[in-house]
């Protein structure tokens, strides 16, 4: 390993040294050489950071990642009390391009890439974004400035914060809720559509507008719910196989990679006419999904089950399978499906068995009318989050329809309740569990499929359901009553979008914003501002005066 790389790279010299000049491997592993450990541990947090009062470290800068030998470096630091007198440092790297272990020392090679976090008493972190490494690193840069706080920061506080009370939380996502004028100057289908209820909760409450993942970013619908459960979708990622597995009762091993399919329609040159096979009947899907059983790998055991209508999903059962693998579906027609490819050198064995999938069961489909083909999404492993009662001391309902979205909560440790399948009888189920949880998610499905259908005027009639389906959800007398969306799906684009979602939030908590309708133009101008979806939760607990005081 080398060394002297603090001073070749301009490290301090007018500085007594200290305990900590020593290579980073020996902070990151006290118990050992990390060479020789596969998995270095981690010790008490004095330890590992290194027993370091805030006044040394602010003295002592960046030298720690002259000595790990990076050309450049940004720095995001959070100083918070530490266990004894002082404050400490807590240290994160993150690889983000090149083949070299940070926690190995001063530009050593090899090795995989791999993200480490140490966290110490309390809430301490430090984050570093390693862009490039090499042994004989000659400058770096570095800005400290105070980070957005991460999610284990926020989550622990929320654990700390949260109180439990007997108050009544319904989050009611209106799935591509947001949408777009068809010209310049015309109304949007939120604002085309008589809306009386939500108008009035807008009086009443304050509105908003969420972004699901950061600005110009369009979301998935799995990102777009974890954002709203208030979970990072860039921290945690979720592909929707798993999802929809989940979703449907099927229990996720530790070497299970889940797909979620779509069946599409193939012309005699193989090119995709129509994506979603002119969503065929839950019945007719199920009998195709019943032939792909003849489906054989060598070394891979494979589970095909449906959905609905022209949704199944795949698992592939075998060790050293990942889920990096690319979606299939080109998001268009009159072009063939994708080849599946490997994302990075590990998942090359899981391409490899998705082609084979897909080739076996596009011959045994070739007679179908409808579903001749298909196309493979969101490959992923079994996920881990924190439940909602860890988290938020919430018992927590979930009432949908669509298995992606019960996937979604069962992940978030929600309870399925019920087997509605209409909006009516998703209010049915609400009245009938309201007694037994402190926190409802209802999600209404039809104002995306309609928005991705290009279909502006049905977008406007599923939103003018909705709004009538309110005063049965208020009957009930919730202390908070959230009306949002996962994403934006403007019937113009005929997909989601990366615009802000328009928020409604009622409580007898809120001040008031002065609003008296619900849309997107008069959220822009909502007391909520645009902020995370991430932080709705937030907002939602303290409206309902679950959320104590932090500090003194």
């Amino acid at each position: 390993m080398a060394t002297g790389v603090g001073e070749e790279a301009g490290g301090r010299a007018d500085r007594p040294p200290r305990d900590d000049d020593q290579p980073i491997h020996s902070l990151a592993d006290p118990a050992g050489d990390a060479e020789q450990r596969e998995q270095p541990a981690l010790g008490p947090p004095r330890v590992v950071l290194g027993e370091q009062g805030l006044s040394q470290i602010e003295a002592s800068g960046c030298c720690h990642h002259r000595r790990m030998g990076l050309s450049k470096v940004f720095c995001q630091r959070a100083w918070l009390p530490g266990p004894g007198p002082g404050s400490f440092e807590a240290e994160r790297v993150r690889r983000m391009a090149g083949p070299d272990d940070a926690h190995r020392g001063s530009g050593a090679t090899g090795g995989g890439s791999r993200e480490r976090r140490y966290a110490g008493a309390g809430v301490i972190r430090h984050s570093s974004r390693l862009l490039q490494e090499s042994a004989g690193a000659a400058s770096h840069e570095c800005t400290a400035h105070p980070p957005e706080p991460s999610p284990v920061i926020e989550h622990d506080l929320v654990r700390e914060l949260a109180e439990k009370n007997s108050s009544k939380i319904v989050m009611l996502v209106a799935d591509g809720l947001g949408g777009l004028p068809l010209e310049p100057g015309g109304r949007t289908e939120l604002e085309t559509a008589a809306t009386p209820n939500l108008d009035r909760l807008a009086a009443r409450g304050t509105s908003g507008s969420s972004v699901p993942v950061l600005p110009g970013i369009t979301p998935g619908s799995g990102p777009g719910h974890l954002g709203l459960f208030g979970y990072d979708p860039l921290e945690f990622r979720i592909g929707r196989g798993a999802l929809e597995a989940t979703g449907i009762g099927f229990e996720l091993g530790p070497h299970d990679v889940a797909a979620r399919g779509n069946f599409c329609t193939l012309d005699a040159n193989g090119l995709i006419t129509d994506r979603r096979a002119g969503r065929i009947p839950s019945e007719e899907s199920f009998q195709v999904v019943e032939r792909l059983q003849a489906v054989t790998i060598p070394g891979v055991e494979t589970f095909v089950r449906p959905v609905k209508e022209h949704r199944f999903v795949v698992v592939f059962r075998g060790t050293g399978l990942s889920g990096a693998v690319a979606d299939t579906d080109p998001q268009a027609t009159g072009v063939p499906p994708l080849a599946p490819q490997p994302l990075d050198a590990a998942a090359a064995r899981t391409a490899e068995v998705a082609a084979e999938f897909i080739r076996q069961a596009q011959t045994i489909l070739a007679d179908e009318p409808k579903a001749n083909g298909m196309v493979l999404r969101g490959f992923a492993g079994r996920p881990a989050l924190p439940s909602y009662e860890e988290l938020y001391g919430l018992r927590a309902a979930a009432i949908a329809v669509y298995p992606m979205y019960k996937g979604l909560a069962r992940l978030a440790g929600m309870t399925l309740v019920g087997e509605a399948k209409t909006l009516a009888e998703q209010l049915e189920v609400l009245a009938g569990c309201w007694d037994d949880y402190d926190f409802f998610f209802l999600h209404f499905k039809y104002t995306d499929s309609t928005g991705e259908d290009g279909a502006f005027d049905s977008k406007v009639a599923r939103i003018e359901e909705l709004d009538a389906a309110l005063p049965g959800i208020e009957a009930l007398g919730p202390d908070v009553l959230i009306v949002t969306g996962d994403h934006s799906t403007p019937s113009r684009l005929k997909s989601h979008s990366w615009h802000p979602v328009p928020t409604l939030l009622a409580a007898d908590t809120c001040r008031p914003d002065g609003l008296a309708a619900f849309s997107e133009r008069d959220c822009l101008r909502g007391g909520l501002g645009i902020f995370p979806a991430k932080h709705l939760m937030l907002l939602a607990m303290a409206h309902a005066l679950r959320l104590g005081k932090f500090g003194a």
